[in-house]
């Protein structure tokens, strides 16, 4: 649905995309993780065919983003970090006004509106004038915008850039549900662990430079070599700690505090995934557990971790 080869922008002798190679499949939710100034917001423009690149080949949907940009433009819904509203206008009418850009005619306008409407959550806003809408809401008018006429494929420029944590999370349902649609979803966000629930795979791209392109899982895997584990205790933590200890398998066992309660971080060798045993240790040996799980790896460790070299 969306292939680059060697896609590279320059401004001048500033390089903002370098050689980009990028193939997203139908029904991919791609998350585009960097920091401002990466190049995320210049490729998605490429591939929007709203800006031209300086060298190399990008297709949307097996079109070409210099030669076919009418066929691109009817296949796709981009939607920018910033976009303005009609102050005179309600919601409905200004779906219906983008609706009638697409050709959408008659009776179909109106329910495509309604539909879309119902879709992002916005149906007892339809009447309000689109001005008086939250930042939240905002967002989500735009995206009903790009979907009034089907897109196969969406750019989705920091959606949830300004929310507040209960519109991201109306944002993040929305995009999941777009991917199971069997839409391709191309979305960049610097809220990293939210990508993680809505992605299946993940760029890091890095002064224009793509640096990462895998599944979440293997970004991941990559990043976390050696389990570690958070075990906490009722009672002291010394006889758990010594008991951990005498383990071949346990490589570092450290004390932190957690909320104003002491508890265990151990870091167990390489290649070691099979740690239940250890919990049975420590029952066994009169300690009694309230917390004992495998420290989760989310994507903005990963993005730290990845980059470090780089930024260094």
């Amino acid at each position: 649905m969306i292939e680059t080869r060697r896609l590279t922008k320059q401004f001048g002798d500033f390089v903002a995309v370098k050689q980009l190679n990028l193939e997203l499949q139908e029904g991919d939710v791609f998350g585009f993780i960097g920091p401002n100034g990466s190049g995320k917001t210049t490729t998605m423009r490429m591939l929007a065919t709203l800006l031209d690149p300086t060298s190399g080949e990008g297709y949307v949907c097996g079109h070409s983003i210099y030669t076919h940009r009418s066929e691109i433009r009817r296949l796709i819904g981009y939607m920018p970090d910033f976009f303005g509203v009609y102050d005179d206008m309600k919601v409905i009418e200004y779906l219906e006004f983008f609706a009638a850009t697409y050709r959408i005619n008659g009776k179909a306008r109106r329910e495509v509106c309604e539909r879309v409407l119902e879709m992002v959550d916005l149906t007892f806003k339809r009447d309000r004038f689109a001005n008086t809408l939250s930042r939240g809401q905002t967002q989500r008018l735009g995206l009903a915008r790009v979907l009034l006429h089907d897109p196969q494929v969406l750019l989705l420029d920091e959606p949830a850039s300004g929310l507040d944590p209960r519109a991201r999370i109306k944002m993040r349902e929305l995009i999941k549900r777009l991917g199971e649609m069997g839409k391709t979803v191309l979305v960049s966000s610097h809220i990293l662990p939210e990508l993680a629930d809505v992605c299946n795979r993940i760029g890091i791209i890095e002064r224009g430079e793509l640096i990462v392109n895998e599944a979440v899982v293997d970004v991941l895997r990559q990043v976390r070599k050696q389990p570690v584990l958070e075990i906490a205790v009722a009672g002291s933590l010394a006889e758990a700690r010594a008991l951990l200890e005498q383990e071949t398998c346990v490589e570092q066992v450290e004390t932190r505090r957690v909320d104003g309660a002491e508890q265990l971080l151990v870091t167990l060798a390489a290649g070691e995934d099979r740690y239940g045993r250890l919990a049975t240790l420590l029952v066994q040996g009169g300690v009694e557990l309230t917390l004992f799980k495998e420290q989760e790896v989310n994507l903005e460790t990963a993005f730290l971790t990845l980059t470090q070299g780089i930024r260094a």
